[in-house]
């Protein structure tokens, strides 16, 4: 069994910063690509970004130049720095796992959610 669990969200003002945290727990033989997805009221879930196991990165527009995912795979983790938050950032942010199991299976595996209001 394997378990994502997200961590980092709040409140933070218009032009603020926060950093998001994903980690990967259970039946881990290796974690292939990672990813921040959200969802706002009323909208449908949307990539934020995703990061290889190598490190090849990719972005929706909304989040270029302001938004950076990192990963740290000794750790199981991947981060997503949010710089210059706006409140159209408000959101719940997901984060996506796909993993190689122990068992030699893959799965994909979503968190819990954490939320990301961006208010003054």
């Amino acid at each position: 069994q394997v378990e994502v669990v997200e961590s980092g969200g709040g409140l933070v003002q218009p032009g603020g910063s926060l950093r998001l945290s994903c980690t990967a727990y259970g039946s881990i033989y290796s974690l292939n690509d990672m990813g921040w997805y959200r969802q706002a009221p009323g909208k449908e879930r949307e990539l934020v970004a995703g990061i290889g196991k190598y490190g090849s990165v990719n972005y929706a527009d909304s989040a270029k130049g302001r938004f950076t995912i990192s990963r740290d795979n000794a750790k199981n983790t991947a981060y997503l720095q949010m710089n210059s938050l706006k409140p159209e950032d408000t959101a719940v942010y997901y984060c996506n796992a796909e993993v190689r199991t122990t068992g030699m299976g893959f799965i994909e595996v979503w968190g819990q959610g954490t939320l990301v209001t961006v208010s003054s």
